[in-house]
Formats: C-alpha cells, sequence, structure tokens
C-alpha cells in the first residue's frame, strides 16, 4: 500500500469520536504536520487518558472475577502521529516476513492481509483435518501488551529497520509510547462536573469543539498526569501503534518457531497473543516438541505463557482429545474441543464457539427480562417499542436482512442500519465456512424472542 491509498483509506473512515487535551482535527489539515520528520522529532505528545474495561465471566451460572482491559487512547494530533507511523512501520514488517518466509504466521494487525478471523480458523482447522493425525497446540500470552521488553522492541526495531539507532522522529514516537504518561478518565469526568456513568462519558465525548481540559486548567492539574505504570515493558493497549509493534516483537521467535513447525510438516499461525500449533504425529513424542516451542517462547524476554490456557490436543479418524496434563505438569484437560479465533472444531465440524453464543444470549435475555418484568411499559407509562430489541438481537436488525429489504422496497438504509448486530457475523461465518452447522444455536432466536414477549400478555 503506497502512501496515498493509506491516505484514502484513512479518509474515509469516520474520524475518531473523542474528547482530548486537544480539538478534533482531520487527516488532511495535519497531514503535512505527520509526515514531517523534523516536526515529529520535536512534537510533545499529549498524556493519554485512561480507564478500565471489565467484563464478569459468567460459568455454570456463577459469576467470576471480572477480567480487566486496561485501555489508553491518544489525543488527536497524537493519534495520527501514531496511526501513520504504523503504516510506515507495518509496510516494512510486510517486506521482512515475506523475505523470511513468515507471511501467513502473524495473521493479526496486518495491512496486507484481506481477510478475517474467520478466514484464519478455517485455515488453522483445515489444515488439521488435512493430517491424518496430530497433535494441536494452542497457546496465549500473558498480558501481551503489558509486557513488552522496552530494551528488545527497540532492538527489534532497528533489525526490521537495518538502523544502528533509530532516527530521532521514530524515537520520539518509540519514546512516547514506552515512556508514556496518562490521565484518568474518571478524574478528567470530575473536573468537568460530570458523572462516571455512560451518561456522563457520552456527555464528556459529545463536546466537539472543546478540549477535556482548557491548557491553563491542564497546567493547574498536573497533579492528575501519571507516569507509565512500568518504566521498562509494556505499550498501551489502545494506541494505534501498539498493534504492529507487538508483531515487530515477535519476528524473530515467529521466525523460529515457524522453520521448526514446518520442518516437520506442520502449521503454525499466530494472532496476536493468541496461537496455534500443529504437528504430524511421528515417532518423535510430542513432549519433545512442546520442549523446543516452550524454549523458542521462553527467549523472549517478558513472554509469559498462561498456563491456565495453553491447551494441547491428539487429533485422529476426526476425532479430538484433550491430552494438557499428560504434557502439562500442571495442565487440566477440559472439553475435547480445539478453540482458536472465536471458533470452535470437535474433530468433524467448525462451529461458532458456546462461550460467544452464551453472550449473546445472555445479552438478549437480560434485555427480555427488562421489557417482561416492567410489563412492556416504561416508567411513564408508555408502550416499549421492540424495535430496539429486534435490532440489537434479531436477523431483522441485520445489514444482510436490512439490504435486501431496502433493495426491495427502494428505500435507503439509515446509519443506524449499517451498524448491523451479531447475526451478521453469524452470516458471515456461515457463508465462508459453507456446510458447516455454524448457525444452528441462533436459527430459533425469533422464536425464543417471542415466547418471552408473549408472557406479558399472560
Amino acid at each position: 500500500m503506497n502512501l496515498c491509498e493509506w491516505k484514502e483509506k484513512q479518509s474515509q473512515k469516520v474520524p475518531p469520536q473523542y474528547t482530548h487535551f486537544d480539538r478534533r482535527v482531520s487527516l488532511d489539515k495535519c497531514f503535512g504536520y505527520i509526515t514531517s520528520p523534523d516536526k515529529v522529532a520535536h512534537h510533545g505528545f499529549y498524556p493519554f487518558i485512561h480507564y478500565t474495561i471489565k467484563s464478569r465471566k459468567v460459568k455454570d451460572g456463577k459469576k467470576g472475577e471480572p477480567k480487566k482491559r486496561q485501555i489508553y487512547y491518544a489525543a488527536h494530533i497524537d493519534g495520527w502521529i501514531y496511526r501513520y507511523y504504523a503504516y510506515l512501520i507495518n509496510e516494512a514488517y510486510n517486506q521482512r516476513v515475506k523475505k523470511d518466509g513468515i507471511d501467513s504466521v502473524a495473521v493479526a494487525y496486518r495491512t496486507n492481509l484481506r481477510k478475517s478471523n474467520i478466514d484464519f480458523a478455517k485455515e488453522a482447522f483445515q489444515h488439521i483435518r488435512n493430517t491424518t493425525s496430530c497433535y494441536v497446540m494452542i497457546g496465549d500470552f500473558t498480558d501481551f501488551f503489558d509486557n513488552l521488553d522496552h530494551i528488545y522492541l527497540k532492538k527489534q526495531l532497528c533489525d526490521l529497520l537495518s538502523v544502528e539507532k533509530l532516527p530521532d522522529d521514530l524515537y520520539a514516537v518509540y519514546k512516547n509510547v514506552t515512556r508514556f504518561s496518562y490521565v484518568e478518565l474518571q478524574d478528567l469526568l470530575v473536573l468537568n462536573g460530570l458523572e462516571d456513568t455512560p451518561k456522563g462519558r457520552k456527555e464528556f465525548n459529545d463536546r466537539s469543539h472543546e478540549r477535556a481540559l482548557s491548557p491553563e486548567e491542564f497546567r493547574k492539574n498536573k497533579n492528575i498526569v501519571y507516569t507509565s505504570p512500568h518504566p521498562k515493558y509494556g505499550v498501551p493497549q489502545g494506541s494505534p501503534i501498539s498493534a504492529v509493534l507487538a508483531n515487530v516483537y515477535m519476528l524473530t521467535a515467529d521466525r523460529k518457531l515457524q522453520e521448526y513447525v514446518s520442518s516437520l510438516g506442520g502449521f503454525y499461525m499466530r494472532y496476536s497473543d493468541d496461537f496455534i500449533v500443529a504437528i504430524p504425529q511421528s515417532t518423535v513424542d510430542f513432549s519433545v516438541h512442546y520442549k523446543a516451542i516452550k524454549s523458542i517462547l521462553d527467549s523472549v524476554p517478558h513472554l509469559e505463557l498462561k498456563d491456565s490456557k495453553t491447551k494441547i490436543f491428539y487429533f485422529d479418524n476426526m476425532s479430538v482429545k484433550n491430552c494438557t496434563n499428560g504434557f502439562i505438569s500442571n495442565g487440566a484437560n477440559g472439553k475435547n474441543i480445539i478453540e482458536f479465533l472465536g471458533f470452535a472444531f470437535d474433530g468433524r465440524h467448525i462451529r461458532i464457539r458456546d462461550k460467544t453464543i452464551s453472550k449473546y444470549y445472555n445479552r438478549l435475555y437480560r434485555k427480555l427480562r427488562t421489557i417482561v418484568k416492567d410489563q412492556g411499559v416504561t416508567p411513564n407509562n408508555h408502550r416499549i417499542s421492540g424495535k430496539n430489541l429486534y435490532r440489537k438481537y434479531s436477523y431483522k436488525g441485520s445489514r444482510y436482512y436490512l439490504k435486501r429489504k431496502a433493495q426491495r422496497t427502494g428505500i435507503p438504509l439509515t446509519k443506524d442500519d449499517m451498524s448491523g448486530n451479531f447475526l451478521d457475523y453469524v452470516f458471515r461465518s456461515q457463508k465462508k465456512l459453507d456446510g458447516e452447522p455454524i448457525d444452528t444455536a441462533t436459527k430459533r432466536h425469533m422464536q425464543k424472542i417471542r415466547k418471552r414477549l408473549r408472557s406479558i400478555h399472560k
């Protein structure tokens, strides 16, 4: 992708809709600035704004500890700088992986791969299917972005660009995503007289022509600016450049793993912090291969496999057997199902994993419970419309259905219509994974919705 193509692609995207320490700016207005090495080298970066996303896991009807994700987002001009340098690094990365023969290994956050997680999952499972019998290892790195070692990352960047030291402009970018500063969103809400609620956050971000704080207020409140949690490792998750830096970080390990696995006729793919390895069964015990894989990964600073999410399976004769505890001392066998990139493979069929389907139904039933509890009437005694319910959770709110309806009626789609819902993902998956029972779990969603709604009138 050349620079003109990149600029055109960025211009077609919906611009970031949030309030920060600077005003919103279009790419056209700042393009000359962000592409000037001298200006970037001397640019004063604003602190990131930080908040935590919590998602509570429900298993067997019991609520577990919430999973936390630390999100940092950049000021508007900083964001454009990060996106531009992410593009430059990605272009160099794409050339390197082709040269090293590992273009199909790291598949997340790539600018030259026109595929989705559906395609990648299909490729991985199809490889397993085509193997008479093999061992499959699924792995997940602990707090991947939070543990990127700064010295090693810099070394990998220099190696990628074939330079002894980073140019001043790139060093300025690197420095500000490793030794970054940030402000808590909650503190900014308080200073703006807003509550830390969805409504308060929306009001804060709707201030399209205002800053999070005026320059004077920012100088008065320097005490709310914090430095990065770890001075020697970690990059902010949510930054436009963090993803490509993570891929660069794994360049050497990806090459070594691909060389090792391919020499055995196997398969290796990594999607950010998730990876899959499949090695055909041979006279060599898989424990030898497991130790070799672990040794390569252990050579990368601060890269740690999550024991609880590392699984090993044996595939043979269209059957999958979980044999994790036979190779990992503190590992535990679970379901005889291989899960990767949101899909599950039982040796015969590929489906959307149960957890994803459960999340869809949990949200649907939560909404239905509220409607039923209130007897279909709002506190102001108005009838609750089912329009939003159907838009979010039924095929009637999918882009697939609404586009066909627009073609049939001649009524153009609205902006809300184009947002679609989970059923679009099901339709795409079913189309790409033709012949698989993808939509089985969601086929009767309309009957389930209507059954719950009918209870209001009983």
